[in-house]
């Protein structure tokens, strides 16, 4: 955990909020891989959601874009990341990874071990790449690292999953080093490549990006991203700010609330409780004095376009780089972070990073700047939500769940954030005490890919007797089954909001 320092210009910390909203998918003029101009424009006058002017004029100056173009590029990468989902579910075992390419990112790439599945891949619309290593394996070999990474040496402070490459990447100073830390770690030497690299990232302070807010009225961060738990509102914000029960004060020094929880390092993570004085909206500060609404948390696929937001340099854009990252800071090391070649300063600190209408995440550190450019690591904003049960405040003050599953002898509602996973009866199980058949049926929100298993007590842990895992939010499991211990795990394999889930027992 980092000191707490007395509030100065120098050391305040702050956290920038800000998100966009999405387009249907359109390409740009002139980018042969894409849809025609005509489909583009077809597709952009029937959306109810069009991104911000903020976002694309900065990605029209960070990434050389056109206006048009970069309508087209957030369109497309919306479309990618719901192909995505679909296909790496689709090839699971065999999925190696997938990427964006091409000015529109109208390109999506999805590497597979299995050249089989080639066709799968093109009838889906991407492009297909066989490659020698699995998703799987290439995490494989980075975990192995971080549970070294405490012996990491200082010349290589990070590593990632370089899904185009199709291996894991150590950055290093000291290539020598890097290779025995990468041998004494046990990881997959075939696997893991060392690459020369100067950088030395550093948690990033003195900033604020959306609404300041102020700790112990020693130091000042931004919000993050408004959440609520129960009937509590909040918002999330980095690791490196908090203190577990420090007083906070708002942007006007009203009385704010307090953290409730942090990790840092090994994640850069935080949350806030606030009091009665602040309502949780799901807005966050665009840049140029106004609100730009909140519509999820859907994971941007690696070279998707990705923007920045922070007090100290406001907005820049860029691509995501790598999705499973560990970075190493004077503190300690911080993983499965992302990697990003958007610039940021030191203030910049805890900033939001959104790409199309999703939140993605808050500033944890980098190097460089914004003068000649930069790396930048961002805390997936998903993994705070799970971590502490938190929901996402978006667009119409949250989703209600859904009404379908009528008819079943119990009815239980919930709220998941995309990776989530919640076992029903009410975190529990049931006993049936005869043989006979077990009825599940989960209403998932729409737009999302809900999955439900029914699993057993054997004895010594829990065995999925059957199971629903279809691509849609809907799902109904039957099983014909002896006496026993039973319960539904629900997951969100993709997508966040709450469901209906409806049980018969025998």
């Amino acid at each position: 955990m980092l000191p707490r320092r007395a509030a100065t210009a120098a050391c305040a910390l702050a956290v920038g909020v800000t998100t966009l909203l999405a387009a249907p998918a359109m390409a740009a003029p002139g980018d042969a891989s894409g849809p025609s101009a005509a489909q583009a424009a077809s597709g952009a006058a029937s959306s109810a959601l069009k991104p911000p002017p903020a976002m694309l004029e900065a990605m029209q100056r960070d990434l050389g874009l056109s206006a048009a173009q970069a309508e087209a590029r957030v369109a497309n990468e919306s479309r990618a990341s719901a192909t995505e989902t679909k296909l790496r579910k689709r090839l699971d075992a065999s999925f190696a990874g997938s990427w964006v390419s091409g000015p529109t990112s109208s390109t999506l790439v999805v590497a597979t071990t299995d050249a089989g599945r080639s066709a799968d891949i093109a009838a889906q619309g991407a492009t297909p790449q066989v490659v020698g290593r699995s998703l799987a394996a290439l995490t494989a070999a980075k975990d192995a690292l971080d549970r070294a990474s405490a012996k990491a040496p200082s010349s290589a402070p990070v590593w990632y999953v370089d899904v185009r490459s199709n291996s894991v990447v150590v950055q290093s100073s000291q290539p020598a080093e890097a290779e025995a830390f990468v041998k004494a770690s046990g990881a997959d030497p075939a696997a893991v490549r060392v690459v020369q690299s100067s950088e030395q990232p550093r948690p990033l302070y003195d900033v604020r990006g959306g609404d300041a807010y102020y700790i112990a009225g020693q130091a000042r961060c931004s919000v993050g991203f408004s959440v609520t738990k129960g009937s509590t509102n909040g918002f999330v914000s980095a690791g490196h700010c908090a203190t577990v029960g420090s007083s906070l004060t708002g942007y006007n020094q009203v009385s704010m609330g307090s953290f409730q929880g942090y990790s840092f390092p090994g994640n850069d993570y935080s949350w806030a409780a606030v009091n009665s004085n602040w309502t949780a909206q799901p807005w966050v500060n665009n840049g140029s004095g106004g609100n730009v609404t909140v519509s999820g948390s859907t994971v941007a696929v690696e070279g998707a376009s990705i923007c920045r937001s922070g007090s100290t340099t406001g907005w820049h854009c860029g691509t995501v780089q790598q999705r499973n990252t560990s970075v190493t800071y004077q503190e300690g090391t911080v993983n499965e972070v992302t990697r990003t070649n958007v610039c940021a300063e030191p203030g910049d600190s805890g900033g939001s990073f959104i790409s199309g209408s999703q939140a993605q995440g808050v500033t944890s550190g980098g190097s460089g700047n914004c003068s000649v450019g930069g790396t930048t690591y961002f805390q997936p904003v998903n993994e705070i939500l799970s971590a502490y049960g938190l929901t996402l405040v978006t667009s119409g003050g949250g989703n209600p769940p859904p009404t379908g599953c009528s008819g079943y002898q119990q009815t239980y509602t919930g709220s998941l954030t995309s990776g989530g996973n919640a076992y029903q009866p009410n975190n529990s199980y049931y006993q049936s005490t005869v043989s006979g058949t077990h009825k599940g049926c989960l209403d998932g929100p729409d737009g999302t890919d809900f999955d439900l298993y029914l699993q057993k007590w054997n004895g010594s842990s829990w065995v999925t007797v059957a199971s629903g895992t279809t691509a849609n939010p809907d799902e109904t499991v039957t099983y014909s089954g002896t006496a026993g211990y039973y319960r539904y795990r629900v997951n969100a394999y993709s997508g966040s909001g709450s469901y209906t889930l409806g049980i018969t027992k025998p």
